[in-house]
């Protein structure tokens, strides 16, 4: 499980030390792309599978699939963390994240996710406003 929130830098190699207790569950190998609201996404190698898995269910005729896995898996990279924890962010998925130097990265159980500072602060902001009343939509009833 992926938690917290951590502010690593980009080295010069355009590289970002992954936190210390995430390289474990990482140490075999990682997939990273596009994610949602401009951040990149870092899955396991096998997370990543089993999420390509539950897509290959969607039908392939239906114009959203297409485009959404076309966009995943075209800006899609593997990679494995060095022995320092260091994982190399792509040129395009650094433009399209808009990261530089600083970066965050969070926790989101299954993956982690690296966002430009600003751009987190501000998602987060508004995110946190309206916490308290996404519970209801978004935790299944027990």
């Amino acid at each position: 499980m992926f938690l917290g929130t951590h502010s690593p830098r980009l080295d010069d190699k355009n590289r970002v030390i992954l936190p210390a207790r995430y390289r474990d569950f990482l140490a075999d190998g990682l997939v990273m792309s596009k994610g949602q609201d401009r951040c990149v996404v870092v899955w396991t190698k096998v997370g990543f599978a089993k999420y390509a898995e539950e897509l290959a269910q969607g039908k392939h005729t239906v114009a959203d699939i297409r485009r959404y896995t076309r966009v995943l898996f075209a800006s899609a990279y593997d990679d494995t963390p060095d022995k320092q924890g260091r994982i190399t962010i792509p040129s395009s998925l650094r433009e399209y994240a808009g990261l530089t130097r600083e970066c965050v990265v969070i926790g989101q159980n299954e993956f982690i996710e690296i966002w430009d500072p600003a751009a987190w602060e501000s998602y987060s902001a508004e995110a946190d406003a309206s916490f308290a009343e996404m519970d209801s939509a978004v935790v299944p009833s027990g």
